[in-house]
């Protein structure tokens, strides 16, 4: 695919509100999108990475849901996404700590694959370099301006 070239003077002037807007519509709409497939959330795809990638039973629900909220730009009721994982018996609980059950692993897993697809098709044209150039300069832009620019 191939995008029109403009003039550097001409993408200067350009608002970067509304190309990072379009880019976060598009971006985390094909996201959602690949993990509905799978009939899960953001929020869901983040607790079972944070699950999965943690020392064995290192998050409570109360203290995952206070690293994740931070995040949330959807007002998640992160009880009935704890729920909704229990009860499809991907994640357990004991003594109030959370682990990802084997079904948890695999729905993980499928859901990463398919992530991974439009992360591929995402960055397909883009270098390396350019990403992380891209990243620190909209982290500048958000420090610039008051907000936290650390990463999550």
């Amino acid at each position: 695919m191939t995008i029109m070239e403009y003039s550097q003077d001409r993408l200067a002037a350009q608002p970067i509100g509304y190309w990072s807007g379009v880019a976060n519509e598009i971006i985390v709409g094909s996201i959602r999108a690949a993990l509905a497939v799978e009939g899960l959330t953001q929020p869901h795809w983040w607790i079972l990475n944070h699950v999965a990638g943690a020392a064995p039973e290192q998050w409570t629900r109360a203290s995952l849901t206070a690293r994740l909220s931070p995040f949330d730009r959807q007002d998640t009721d992160f009880e009935a996404v704890y729920a909704d994982l229990a009860s499809r018996g991907w994640i357990a609980e004991t003594g109030g700590r959370l682990t990802l059950t084997e079904a948890g692993e695999e729905g993980r897993q499928r859901a990463t694959a398919r992530n991974l697809k439009v992360h591929e098709r995402m960055h397909n044209g883009v270098e390396t370099a350019d990403y992380v150039t891209t990243l620190n300069v909209l982290r500048r832009m958000i420090t610039n301006l008051g907000g936290n620019s650390d990463l999550p």
